[in-house]
């Protein structure tokens, strides 16, 4: 008899809320000691520069608002871990979108990003906890895509940081609900029970097709940081580089991930 089906991990939307809100905040704040020179350093996301991917964050919290302000779909027709797979589809979209927008955005973007936290703030307050919102990759509940925006900051963060040479702090919320989320969508891309991967301190998972551990210590084992995941997981690393460097161990056969990294686009 084949193993029951995992239930899907759930989240609190409130924290989510308070996350991805304390995440967006630091950006903010750091965007304000930004100059000139540094809002024009380009970004490995190419074209965009500092100030495109600024833009792009704010457009990743603003999106919350537009949908919340859309008429609301029957039902949620996306899943939280359809999400990942379905982001590969549209990465290429953005590429000349978001310079579009970040030159009619405010030269100063404090004042964008004001009205961003503003709105993300009242609309939340009204909004029904179980509100199905239309996004652009499907009708999704609201708390699920809060997810996807811990996600979007998170990853942002890290590259708005490596791109102008600064280091906005990650929340803690926000980093622990996107590592878990990505480790989660490793699962549902690659399920099985023969590799173990740990990154402590927030999640363990079990995936690719093989002999299932049951119990003692598993024969293939992956272990990592959160910072190092989340690169792998969405592309910004590569799995060779990171063994290379000493940021991951992995140890088995079924131990190498290269094959099904990374789960978004």
């Amino acid at each position: 008899m084949p193993p029951a089906k995992k239930r899907p991990r759930t989240y609190d939307p409130k924290k989510t809320a308070a996350a991805v809100r304390a995440q967006f905040g630091a950006v903010r704040e750091a965007a304000n000691h930004l100059t000139p020179e540094q809002l024009a350093r380009p970004t490995h996301l190419e074209p965009w520069t500092v100030r495109d991917l600024l833009v792009h964050l704010d457009m990743a919290v603003s999106a919350v608002v537009r949908h919340l302000d859309d008429a609301e779909p029957a039902k949620p027709g996306l899943g939280l871990l359809d999400w990942p797979p379905a982001t590969f589809k549209f990465a290429g979209a953005l590429a000349d979108v978001v310079p579009e927008l970040a030159a009619r955005a405010p030269e100063q973007l404090d004042e964008l990003f004001a009205r961003t936290l503003a709105d993300f703030d009242d609309r939340l307050a009204k909004a029904e906890p179980h509100r199905t919102l239309a996004t652009r990759l499907g009708a999704m509940a609201l708390g699920d895509f809060l997810v996807t925006r811990t996600v979007e900051l998170v990853v942002h963060t890290d590259d708005l940081n490596r791109a102008a040479g600064i280091d906005v702090p990650l929340d803690r919320q926000a980093v622990a609900a996107c590592t878990r989320f990505l480790a989660d969508a490793l699962a549902a891309k690659a399920p099985g029970g023969a590799t173990e991967v740990r990154i402590p301190p927030y999640a363990v998972v079990q995936c690719i097709e093989g002999p299932r551990h049951t119990r003692g210590t598993p024969p293939n084992v992956v272990e990592t940081d959160p910072l190092t995941w989340i690169r792998l997981a969405t592309g910004r690393t590569e799995w060779a580089t990171a063994v290379d460097a000493a940021k991951v161990t992995a140890s088995g056969e079924r131990a190498d991930l290269s094959a099904v990294l990374p789960v978004m686009g």
